[in-house]
């Protein structure tokens, strides 16, 4: 049994974890970061950063994540300063040059990368792939104290410092604890911040395929029948001038509509998908198997307290409507580091009033992603409200400088 001090623990090492602690550790702040268990790299021939020897290795070609994230430009900047984008390989990442939305009586949107004057509207890369690049920047700077895999049995919440007493005996200490432990965090349960989840009743269904005919960077999404189907474009390219043929689809719908599509065999399944996509991209072809997760807006009272904040899926949740979640995570820790860096020196990173800073700066982004998502679930949820939502999407349509203004609030 041990026992070790920190500025700041860091409880979670997803992708939002992983980046606050790289971020942090890079400010010169005391840092640990504490992960349950390593992110499954055995899919890819990873080995995890618990391990010593250094993380090295390609990843196969012929593996593909059912997890996708769209990631903006504003997080893609975040995770290029902190080094991990570089490290990515960029024959995995598929920019987004245009987005086609349609309604389901005639109403549509297109949003143009080039008509709004930016390079490209987001990136896609694969959650696991991210992961790997964010955990190679941490083992290559060595700022940052891992705990992996340690489960928390306990948080004593105390000032100056709380006490994180891990499973295997060890006792570490620190001014501030951050959660970045997900949805059902033990640490916002731990410190009495009280949330709201809300569940939608759907589920998202999630699949990789090979397209008969070429993306060219568009990413697709309709909405029908209070389903929504959203393609997002792959890379992986059968000819370099037209494009990549691989898809990411995210399938919101009812949940037992989810079971049904999980339980199809790959060709009904790739049949069923081409069908509701109106046969965009010709015939496809399975790539990875589906899988469903529940869909919920989580609220959270408050996302600090003297000694802990929340960032990522613990401090919020939205629906994956506008593929937005991960970049809000990524938001939350860019934001949390900006007042511990400049005021670790003169106040306890557990200061409240240093944390109300960061808990000030992100209410108003994620309020409003959470008013826009869950307004537009329920406008294409009511079937008395198709003509206003249709009617709308072509209004906007016909304004390019609100689909340019709607362009840069998506990038931010």
């Amino acid at each position: 049994m041990s026992s070790a001090r920190y500025q700041v623990i860091i409880v979670g090492a997803g992708l939002v974890g992983a980046a606050a602690a790289l971020a942090l550790g890079r400010q010169g702040l005391q840092v640990a970061l504490v992960e349950r268990q390593p992110p499954d790299t055995s899919l890819h021939g990873l080995q995890p950063i618990a391990s010593r020897t250094p993380l090295v290795g390609r990843v196969p070609d012929d593996v593909w994540d059912t997890r996708i994230y769209a990631i903006s430009p504003a997080s893609q900047r975040f995770l290029e300063r902190l080094g991990a984008w570089p490290l990515m390989d960029s024959g995995r990442i598929q920019p987004v040059y245009r987005m086609d939305v349609a309604g389901d009586a005639g109403g549509a949107v297109r949003l143009d990368a080039y008509e709004s004057g930016v390079s490209h509207l987001a990136a896609i890369v694969e959650s696991g792939r991210l992961q790997h690049a964010l955990w190679q920047a941490l083992q290559a700077d060595g700022n940052v104290s891992v705990y992996c895999p340690a489960a928390i049995e306990s948080i004593e919440w105390a000032e100056p410092f709380s006490s994180v007493k891990l499973s295997g005996g060890d006792t570490l200490e620190a001014e501030l604890i951050v959660g970045a432990d997900g949805a059902a965090s033990r640490v916002r349960e731990w410190a009495g911040l009280g949330s709201t989840l809300t569940p939608y009743g759907q589920s998202g269904v999630v699949a990789n395929f090979e397209c008969e005919r070429p993306h060219r960077g568009t990413a697709f999404q309709w909405f029908f029948d209070s389903d929504i189907l959203a393609w997002l474009p792959l890379a992986g390219q059968r000819n370099p001038a037209v494009g990549g043929n691989r898809l990411s689809m995210v399938w919101s719908t009812q949940s037992h509509h989810a079971d049904e599509l999980v339980a199809l065999d790959a060709a009904t399944l790739a049949e069923t998908v081409r069908a509701a996509g109106h046969d965009k991209l010709g015939e496809l072809k399975l790539l990875t198997p589906a899988a469903a997760f529940p869909l919920r807006l989580i609220r959270v009272e408050s996302v600090v307290a003297p000694g802990v904040a929340l960032i990522g899926d613990a401090a919020h949740g939205v629906h994956p409507l506008a593929g937005q979640g991960v970049n809000l995570g990524f938001g939350d820790a860019e934001a949390l580091v900006d007042p511990l860096a400049r005021h670790h020196r003169r106040s306890r990173c557990g200061d409240v009033r240093v944390l109300n800073a960061y808990a000030r700066q992100r209410a108003e982004p994620v309020q409003r992603m959470q008013a826009v998502t869950h307004g537009l679930h329920h406008l294409f949820a009511d079937e008395q409200a198709a003509w206003l939502r249709n009617s709308g999407m072509r209004w906007v349509n016909r304004l390019p400088p609100l689909k340019a203004a709607l362009v840069r609030e998506a990038m931010s």
